[in-house]
């Protein structure tokens, strides 16, 4: 089922996850077309990342920055807020200045083919972090979280979660998703959908506001008053009289706007899943609010993004574990998945008994 939908479109997001180790036991290279003859230890290596919009991007930042220099790399790691054009010029530059390997959290996984051809063409291996760039053969690898499965977690939280509170159907729910021009957006959302769309199906879920297509849920440039103002929309539309039981969110800033709507109608706080574990979404659950998120420890996915470095560094292939899923339109691009882990109050301190911040937490 996942690979069908990733070559549909192809995936990513960013997080944490207790998971210390991934799932890179098998070292099948796939059809990778990356440099192997390896290359100076004190070699540039870029790393342009997307706009900040969760402190996962930010925490990537500085491991890439401490990490890559501990492994004797020198360092470029940018994040592009101005946009993807900024995000253009930012791969462009590391390619002039001369880098071997470019990573590449994208804005956009559409709009920077030509940058990263450049990059190919320059004898550069590009990796493509937690979110897939699309509709070019310039890519390499990929690393990330198995993110179509996120989306399965997420739709099955949303179901314990409301059976918890409500032991009988049927449920009256609403679905979030994240930006379109997020690839991961629709592989979350199609992940959860393969779990809920049976259960709307047989008549156990009720989608009120009946917006049950991933162009009618996504949310623009993953904005949290963007989601805020459409729950108040789907509130005062749909739920004058009918009692929300749950609501899947994509990540955790979408789910904390959409209970602050939710408080705002002054109505009863709905089942509302989540992902990233960010530090106010581990509170409020912690606290009974949100129910559930998604632990994708960036350490993790940093430190496998590094170890691909090393590999192409030495002359080796990176370790690959997947290599017939994620078809960028172009491309089946070598994978390695990392696995991600549901969190409710019931197991947040065992998830998080590793994280310096979280386990603070949940005491």
């Amino acid at each position: 089922m996942a690979a069908t939908a990733v070559a549909a479109l192809a995936l990513t997001g960013c997080g944490r996850s207790d998971d210390t180790g991934s799932t890179s036991g098998d070292t099948s290279t796939g059809s990778s077309t990356g440099a192997t003859g390896g290359f100076p230890a004190d070699s540039l290596i870029g790393v342009s990342l997307p706009q900040k919009t969760s402190e996962n991007w930010v925490l990537a930042e500085n491991l890439f920055k401490d990490d890559l220099a501990a492994a004797g790399f020198k360092a470029d790691v940018q994040f592009a807020n101005g946009g993807v054009g900024e995000q253009q010029n930012q791969i462009q530059s590391m390619v002039t200045k001369g880098a071997k390997v470019i990573v590449v959290g994208a804005i956009d996984g559409s709009q920077l083919g030509t940058q990263v051809k450049a990059a190919k063409d320059a004898g550069a291996t590009v990796i493509a972090y937690d979110r897939l760039l699309l509709n070019t053969d310039a890519v390499d690898y990929y690393v990330a979280y198995d993110n179509f499965q996120v989306g399965v977690l997420q739709g099955n939280a949303l179901l314990e979660g409301m059976k918890a509170k409500k032991p009988n159907g049927p449920y009256n729910i609403e679905l979030f998703a994240g930006s379109p021009d997020d690839a991961n957006a629709k592989v979350f959302f199609d992940g959860a959908m393969s779990v809920l769309q049976p259960k709307i199906d047989d008549g156990t879920l009720k989608v009120v506001s009946g917006q049950t297509q991933f162009t009618q849920a996504v949310t623009q440039g993953w904005k949290a008053e963007n989601a805020q103002k459409r729950m108040d929309t789907l509130l005062s539309a749909s739920y004058a009289s009918a009692t929300l039981d749950g609501v899947l969110s994509p990540n955790d800033t979408l789910a904390r706007a959409i209970m602050t709507s939710v408080k705002a109608a002054a109505k009863p706080l709905p089942v509302v899943t989540g992902q990233d574990s960010e530090v106010e979404s581990v509170k409020s659950i912690m606290a009974g609010e949100q129910y559930s998120t998604i632990n994708k420890d960036t350490r993790n996915l940093v430190k496998e993004t590094i170890a691909m470095v090393q590999a192409l560094q030495k002359g080796e292939k990176p370790t690959i574990n997947d290599d017939k899923s994620y078809n960028n339109g172009v491309k089946v691009v070598p994978a390695n998945l990392l696995k991600p882990l549901i969190v409710t109050k019931a197991n947040a301190k065992e998830a998080y008994a590793n994280d310096p911040t979280l386990s603070k937490l949940t005491q």
